[in-house]
């Protein structure tokens, strides 16, 4: 019987130039792909519609609750939305990695943070931000970092 990967265990970095950072204090993140798809009808076969796949694309998201990066005693070896936001006001591509640690599933790429959310509510809450990288080319199970 096949082991299985436990959610928990699959964790989304970043690259900030010197290593991957873990996004912080994540309670969910997600990979989407998706293969468009080339339909065409043409005169020489009338009535059927053919079929051939377009563009590769994905997309990354995350939701996680907001931690001291910054100050003294704030744990800076995390990505947390202060360094999510620098990046994206750079518009900087990203290298991000998903990677479980104890099972050799991991996958590799680049993207652009297109959207990054900051929600502060009142009361005995959390801060909890989200985090969406749009994928640029391919997805790989080797890290683009290590030559």
């Amino acid at each position: 019987m096949a082991d299985k990967i436990k959610g928990e265990g699959l964790i989304l970095y970043v690259h900030d130039g010197t290593l991957y950072r873990p996004v912080a204090c994540l309670t969910s993140n997600s990979l989407d792909t998706e293969l468009g798809i080339i339909e065409a009808q043409t005169k020489c076969a009338p009535g059927v519609v053919e079929k051939q796949a377009g563009v590769f694309s994905y997309t990354l998201t995350a939701d996680a609750i907001a931690i001291d990066t910054t100050s003294v005693g704030g744990d800076d070896t995390k990505a947390s939305h202060d360094y999510l936001l620098e990046v994206q006001q750079a518009k900087e591509i990203v290298t991000w990695k998903m990677d479980s640690g104890s099972t050799s599933l991991a996958y590799f790429g680049t993207g652009i943070i297109t959207s990054l959310g900051l929600e502060a509510p009142a009361g005995d809450e959390f801060a909890t931000f989200s985090l969406t990288i749009d994928g640029s080319g391919a997805i790989t199970t080797t890290d683009p970092i290590i030559p």
